[in-house]
């Protein structure tokens, strides 16, 4: 069942976000939680009481080019500023998608297309966004192509997680 949430989502979700994100790189728990949570959309997949996909989006604030850190905790990599919001506001408002993640054995379900639907429906409808942008770690570019997402930059590095290109989708 798909779920969505403006606000702080259930430590299961954060179960999931930090085994399918984190975890395998080596983070410490807490590293999947970021210091905007509580302000950003949520969406998930739970099969009965088990959470198995996850992500959410944040509206990018009129003065912010999206740059920042990858998570609240102490030694966060910087995430890059995306282009196109640092010379046009024609872009604007507009949303990021981040820490999208679904457990292995649930993939390949369609998941991920139906939580990242949810997000820019919500991004669209709720916070009239009409771009929106995201970092996708480079195994995950064909899945965003695929839903209409386009690169606009050459690949670059985040600290501790890896390759990374700069997507974005108009609405």
């Amino acid at each position: 069942m798909l779920h969505s949430l403006h606000g702080k989502p259930s430590d299961a979700y954060f179960a999931t976000r930090y085994a399918v994100l984190r975890a395998p790189l080596g983070m410490p728990l807490g590293s999947e939680r970021l210091g905007d949570d509580a302000e950003a959309v949520h969406a998930w997949v739970a099969d009965g009481d088990s959470v198995v996909s996850v992500g959410r989006a944040h509206v990018i604030p009129e003065n912010s080019d999206g740059s920042g850190a990858d998570h609240k905790g102490p030694g966060a990599a910087k995430i890059p500023a995306f282009g196109p919001l640092s010379t046009q506001s024609a872009h604007r408002p507009a949303f990021q998608i981040r820490q999208m993640g679904t457990l292995p054995n649930h993939q390949r379900r369609g998941h991920a297309a139906r939580i990242l639907a949810r997000l820019e429906q919500v991004m669209v409808k709720e916070f009239g966004c009409r771009t929106g942008l995201l970092q996708a770690r480079e195994h995950a570019i064909p899945f965003y192509a695929s839903q209409g997402w386009v690169v606009i930059d050459t690949p670059y590095e985040i600290g501790q997680i890896g390759p990374h290109r700069s997507m974005i989708k108009h609405f």
